[in-house]
């Protein structure tokens, strides 16, 4: 529905009202988002938030018990990974963690923090890598004279002539948009200036 969810967690970790969230309040929540979904440990929170362990797990206790379906999925991911020793990324792609039931606890808990992240970053750069596909297709039956020129991340940076800008951007954006169709929305920004940095 267009929420942002790391101005939403901040107003359930912190307590205050969505609107009222301050940008620092924002920017630790996208870290707590991303480092809870990733297997992050309290220490690990504690050292990216710069604060106490025992705040950080209290940050994580309240992101569970707001969001427990994200509990269970990491869970679930976890036993699969000790079980079968891979997991896999929506497209069915395998991702290996060999030192899921290594003897060494701090291999395997790598291990373990590689599996619940591997289908979450994994599918994410297959779909980066579907709509790349589907681009350049475009682009050389297009014969526009856009090029795609790198990959960075979860972006794609492309050198457009001017005449075309327009055209480009709404090309690009209904490709990105539909490279893979989720339960969810994929929200495609696109920005544009005479080089990399005007453009961000």
């Amino acid at each position: 529905n267009g929420t942002d969810i790391h101005r939403a967690t901040a107003a359930e970790v912190f307590g205050v009202k969505p609107e009222d969230v301050t940008p620092e309040q924002r920017r630790q929540a996208k870290v707590i988002n991303f480092g809870i979904l990733y297997g992050m440990s309290a220490f690990g929170l504690a050292k990216e938030l710069g604060t106490t362990r025992e705040l950080a797990q209290n940050y994580i206790h309240l992101y569970f018990t707001r969001y427990s379906a994200v509990h269970d999925y990491i869970e679930k991911i976890r036993k699969l990974a000790h079980k079968q020793g891979f997991v896999e990324t929506a497209f069915g792609r395998r991702i290996y963690v060999p030192d899921i039931n290594d003897r060494n606890m701090q291999r395997q808990k790598a291990a373990e923090r590689a599996a619940i992240n591997g289908p979450l970053q994994g599918t994410a750069a297959d779909v980066i890598k579907r709509a790349m596909n589907t681009l350049d297709h475009w682009i050389i039956k297009d014969k526009n004279h856009t090029h795609m020129i790198m990959q960075v991340h979860d972006e794609l940076v492309f050198e457009v002539p001017e005449a075309q800008l327009d055209h480009t951007i709404k090309k690009i954006r209904e490709y990105m948009t539909h490279a893979f169709e989720l339960s969810v929305p994929i929200v495609v920004q696109i920005n544009h200036g005479k080089n990399w940095e005007e453009a961000h």
